[in-house]
């Protein structure tokens, strides 16, 4: 019943980091040391699960599934997208500045996280990192607006976002946004509008099914590498949640709201003087602290051999 509870838990956690452009679902996984067993657990599901079944029964199905595991952790995910969800949209509109300062934090030392997991730094490990820095700078402004688009589109931009969810440092929500779908899915989500949730849905299971099998197959054969290759998207994802900066390209979604492409980063000291809102650089920085010690104390620290 406590892993149950806590696995739960960690559930609550992907699924409200999800709700925010910028930080990724599996980003939380690697902090509470889940990841590797969740790429492991969803790549399982597949015709090889029909012959465990046939062949040894229910039971085994269960346990060959992990479905005491991966039940709990969808559950409180689900729990987490129609309860924080609502919380996360409002602070994201309401105190974003503050929002995005915590999960500044939390996702810098995240990066911390990964690297204690592979251990000693070899100098083949620059050219992972460096890749994964140019995939999570590079790749939102390769999409295209999706906003206008029918529900095939809503299908292919569900495979995106799941995908980009399973890996640590590229954000699925933010994604959706410049895609232009972010509210439209949010909204869809709090509204239960059954065939939007159907339509992306199926497109999150495509994508989930695919994208573990690759993922698997590089933790297993490539490990360190992989694993450097991820802290890299975790630090080419932190301008997104830098907290003071100013929109300088963007372009219009369907409803007439601006798309953020660009930021102009500023210091706290430049931020009221150029954009004449407040900084709150005190409550920040803390927020940025408390981010860093969740991690901290979160935080898997069991190393791994290198490749």
């Amino acid at each position: 019943m406590k892993r149950i509870v806590t696995t739960v838990l960690k559930g609550m956690g992907m699924g409200a980091a999800d709700a925010v452009p910028g930080v990724s679902g599996g980003t939380i996984a690697l902090i509470v040391g889940i990841y590797e067993e969740l790429i492991e657990t969803i790549k399982r599901f597949g015709p090889k699960a029909i012959g465990v079944w046939k062949d040894r029964g229910t039971q085994a199905l269960i346990g060959y599934l992990n479905l005491r595991f991966l039940i709990p952790l969808v559950l409180g995910i689900g729990i987490s997208l129609v309860t924080i969800a609502h919380l996360v949209t409002w602070l994201m509109a309401s105190h974003e500045l503050l929002l995005n300062a915590f999960f500044f934090g939390l996702v810098l030392a995240s990066a911390w996280v990964v690297m204690r997991q592979v251990g000693h730094w070899r100098w083949r490990y620059l050219l992972p990192v460096l890749l994964g820095l140019l995939v999570a700078a590079y790749l939102p402004q390769l999409l295209p607006d999706m906003s206008q688009a029918g529900n095939a589109m809503l299908f292919v931009a569900g495979a995106i976002a799941i995908s980009a969810m399973l890996l640590p440092g590229v954000s699925g929500s933010f994604l959706l946004l410049v895609m232009g779908l972010y509210g439209t899915v949010m909204s869809g989500i709090k509204s239960f509008d059954i065939g939007l949730i159907a339509i992306f849905g199926a497109g999150c299971v495509v994508g989930l099914f695919t994208f573990s099998r690759v993922l698997s197959w590089l933790l297993r054969h490539h490990h360190a590498l992989t694993l450097m290759a991820i802290v890299g998207f975790i630090l080419g994802s932190l301008p997104q949640l830098w907290p003071w900066r100013q929109m300088s390209s963007y372009r219009m979604d369907a409803a007439g709201h601006p798309v953020a492409l660009a930021y102009r980063y500023l210091m706290p000291a430049d931020y009221t003087a150029v954009t004449g809102q407040p900084s709150h650089w005190l409550a920040a920085t803390a927020l940025i602290i408390v981010g860093v010690v969740v991690v901290m104390c979160l935080g898997e620290r069991k190393g791994h051999s290198a490749d």
